[in-house]
């Protein structure tokens, strides 16, 4: 009987055992997102292979392509702004009218290409369409140094051309002033319907089909192992590429963090996180930021979300009249350098734009969209992740878990505290709130985020977190 009662005990055991072991292994094994295998091209696939050849590439312009140009901006037809209404509507066309006058008369497209073209860049075929993409070795590596692959991911309204300053910084970090402890060779690809890169011809194309192709990118390169780096929707790209491959990335380091699956405490901090900030893991910059909740967080997100709401539903019609208009397009665009740079930009005449910005910079980035007719394709990436609604992407629900480093700029458009960060980024290894900047960092504030990239890979080099995941 005793014997019997034994056996019994030990079957429990084993069975209690075999549970918590099952909990423990599950638990441990962290669930990826799968590699979207796309086909973008136009008609159906074709049976041969893929052409992988990378090819170099150069930005072009010709004489026709200007002389349209300056007889678009020169029969643009302006509307007079309310008296006194600042950045308040949109663009001020009393600003508009000055940025055009300068556009025709002052800046030298041709110079720019030049500009463009000082970094080398390539094309190659992956999933049926061309991706562009800028790839800057450093100029020289001390004795017994390799250079640590850096993928950069721009966003929407911007381009490859956001990186421009800021990767002298990261390739060549003595000459600048900076630790050369780590070096850098930088790959800025174009997302796919912005820039160079061909627009998807088919439906669907979402930040995880982007950074598919992008991992695509860099296994053909030879980087087995990479650092990543964005802002706006460099950030999900990047984010999601984490999720993807997280034994191929070493470290991610973003300058903006949404986080979309909310829970019941996110809520609660929202009415108490003022009065309580230690109960929500809020530290007092968070609060500055933050609240007052509704006038901060909630109006500032109607205020400027309206361009999302179309973009998401209705792409191509607006972006047929911004793709015929290089005035529209310049006012939609500059609208957001304002107001995404600093929303009390919004008091002044000239939307404060040239504070922090030169003309030659912005009017380049225009022009990318302009003489590559990009402006639809690169609003359609909206309707594609947003379609099905936030909060409903597998993506979305899982974790990442490769080290993270994040640099929160005052200027942001919406703030995430790192109590809210961290149930999405399970590893963050560096979260600094940046003393000045917006939306734009890279090319607002280079040095800074050159710096903060600098320290955040230190720190995972040094304890070789990576190898810790």
């Amino acid at each position: 009987c005793s014997s019997l009662a034994g056996i019994m005990l030990l079957e429990v055991f084993l069975v209690l055992g075999t549970v918590i072991i099952y909990f423990l292994l599950s638990k441990k094994k962290e669930e990826t997102l799968p590699f979207k295998e796309g086909w973008w091209g136009k008609g159906q696939k074709p049976d041969t292979e893929e052409d992988t050849t990378v090819r170099p590439f150069k930005v072009e312009t010709t004489e026709e392509e200007l002389s349209d140009l300056f007889r678009r901006l020169d029969q643009a037809r302006f509307t007079e702004p309310l008296e006194n209404s600042c950045f308040h509507y949109g663009t001020n066309s009393v600003y508009l009218r000055k940025v055009v006058s300068y556009w025709k008369n002052q800046f030298n497209w041709k110079k720019q290409v030049e500009v463009l073209n000082k970094y080398p860049q390539f094309k190659t075929k992956i999933q049926g369409i061309d991706i562009h993409f800028v790839h800057v070795k450093p100029p020289r590596l001390p004795e017994g140094q390799s250079a640590k692959p850096l993928l950069m991911v721009h966003g929407w309204p911007g381009s490859f051309y956001e990186f421009y300053k800021i990767i002298p910084l990261l390739t060549d970090p003595a000459s600048h002033g900076l630790s050369d402890e780590h070096i850098f060779e930088v790959i800025c690809p174009s997302i796919p319907g912005y820039g160079f890169s061909e627009a998807p011809h088919k439906k669907d194309f979402n930040s995880v089909s982007a950074a598919s192709v992008f991992y695509e990118l860099m296994l053909r390169l030879g980087f087995n192992e990479f650092y990543a780096q964005g802002g706006d929707w460099g950030w999900l790209i990047c984010t999601n590429l984490a999720q993807i491959a997280p034994n191929h990335m070493k470290g991610l380091h973003l300058n903006l963090v949404s986080v979309t699956n909310m829970g019941f405490t996110h809520l609660l901090s929202f009415l108490l996180g003022r009065y309580l900030p230690g109960l929500f893991g809020f530290q007092d910059e968070d609060v500055r930021r933050m609240f007052p909740f509704l006038k901060k967080m909630l109006y500032r997100i109607l205020l400027e979300s309206g361009y999302a709401h179309m973009q998401a539903t209705k792409p191509d019609t607006v972006g047929c009249g911004l793709n015929d208009s290089p005035v529209g397009l310049a006012a939609y665009i500059l609208e957001k350098f304002s107001t995404w740079t600093d929303i009390e930009f919004h008091n002044l005449e000239d939307g404060g734009i040239e504070r922090k910005f030169n003309l030659d910079d912005l009017l380049t980035n225009i022009m990318i969209y302009w003489v590559s007719g990009c402006i639809v394709s690169s609003m359609r990436f909206y309707k594609e992740n947003l379609q099905k609604g936030i909060g409903t992407q597998k993506h979305e629900r899982l974790t990442v878990q490769v080290p993270t480093g994040i640099a929160s700029f005052p200027n942001e458009v919406m703030h995430t505290p790192q109590a809210w960060a961290q149930k999405k980024y399970t590893n963050i290894v560096s979260f600094h709130f940046m003393p000045r900047g917006g939306h734009f960092a890279a090319l607002e504030e280079p040095e800074l985020l050159a710096e903060d990239i600098l320290q955040f890979v230190g720190k995972v080099e040094k304890e070789q977190l990576w190898r810790k995941k």
